[in-house]
């Protein structure tokens, strides 16, 4: 079993990670440095390794199951009740975007496939931004109604990318098609908010935002993320299969739709649970799996496993560009990765020798 585990996780794989960590850790500095109360980079460091919250377990039942949290000084109750949630969010919402975008990438063979280009994105945005207009209620609900829209999206584009099988563009002109449609129905949608702050929240929410969010945005994206990763690292062996081709999967005994379907699943929900906490937040499910892709190579174990770590570096890495870049005004992290993004997904399509027909 150890040979198994050091034959795949290799020197390069190993350097992602460790690289990608310490992405993570200089931009959490940042995060929890900078704010409206001032305070070092001492000060902030030393109120996240306070023993009166690492070593409290009322405090971990507050911040994960809610509840009231013990006493705490000012710099420690600011570090960990306001700045890290925000740096948690952003490594959830990288991991499931990274992820979710190398899966549906082998479940179409098209490496310009992602949640955003595939309209995933714009049917779970759909969907939440229904029920935060109209059925407030279900609020709670978020991450299961994100999946529902982008199942229902992704089912579109599919449909209408099929003719006798899909092509990359096909399925990469159908994602934009639905996108374009279910937009203008998020568009629509504001005219029936009757509250001023529902609109403007929900506006900054479709831009992709994780401003304003806390321990409550952990706990809803936390359980959902944790089964989508897994199933991904599970659904490995499936995947590389998949990308084999149809034939050779049948004959190898796999039945191509029912897995496909299912692993898309795995994908949709792997987006939802991003999207539920932190809004539309585009390209990185394009980025991540070919920036791992060019270090690891294309197994899926390590593909799967490099983005767990690269995807919440690109993250939490824009969500410092997005905070201080025009300081102290914040804008939407999905402005910063849409910059990023756009260039790179033009890239791509240059690179690309036959795109495949129409």
């Amino acid at each position: 079993m150890t040979g198994r585990f050091i034959e795949w996780f290799d020197g390069s794989l190993a350097a992602l990670c460790v690289g990608s960590l310490l992405v993570v850790v200089a931009g959490g500095l940042v995060q929890v440095t900078f704010g409206t109360f001032s305070m070092t980079i001492v000060e902030a460091w030393r109120a996240v390794f306070d023993p009166a919250v690492l070593l409290n377990s009322q405090a971990w039942t507050a911040f994960l199951l809610g509840g009231d949290l013990p006493e705490l000084s000012k710099q420690t109750l600011i570090v960990w009740n306001i700045r890290l949630p925000r740096v948690f969010v952003a490594i959830f919402v990288g991991m499931n975007l990274a992820v979710s975008g190398a899966i549906f990438q082998a479940v179409t063979r098209n490496e310009l496939a992602s949640p955003f280009i595939l309209g995933v994105s714009s049917g779970a945005g759909l969907a939440i931004l229904l029920t935060l207009v109209v059925f407030s209620g279900l609020s709670t609900f978020l991450p299961l109604v994100a999946s529902v829209g982008g199942a229902v999206a992704f089912l579109t584009v599919y449909a209408i990318a099929w003719k006798n099988g899909t092509s990359p563009v096909r399925l990469v002109l159908a994602g934009v098609i639905v996108g374009t449609v279910f937009g203008s129905l998020q568009t629509a949608l504001f005219f029936f908010a009757d509250d001023i702050g529902v609109v403007q929240s929900a506006i900054a929410w479709t831009t992709g935002s994780l401003t304003g969010t806390d321990w409550e945005q952990v706990r809803m994206a936390l359980p959902w993320t944790v089964v989508a990763m897994l199933l991904a690292l599970v659904s490995s062996r499936q995947l590389n299969v998949l990308l084999l081709g149809e034939n050779t999967a049948s004959s190898l005994g796999m039945n191509v739709e029912k897995v496909r379907f299912a692993l898309s699943g795995v994908a949709v929900l792997a987006a939802a649970a991003s999207i539920a906490v932190a809004g539309i937040v585009g390209f990185v499910g394009l980025i991540v799996p070919h920036m791992v892709r060019n270090i690891v190579g294309s197994e899926y174990k390590k593909l799967v496993v490099g983005c767990l770590f690269a995807g919440p570096a690109l993250m939490v890495a824009a969500d410092v560009g997005a905070r201080l870049a025009l300081r102290p005004a914040q804008i939407p992290v999905g402005i910063v990765t849409g910059l990023l993004g756009g260039p790179y997904f033009l890239y791509l399509m240059r690179k690309q020798d036959q795109m495949g027909d129409i």
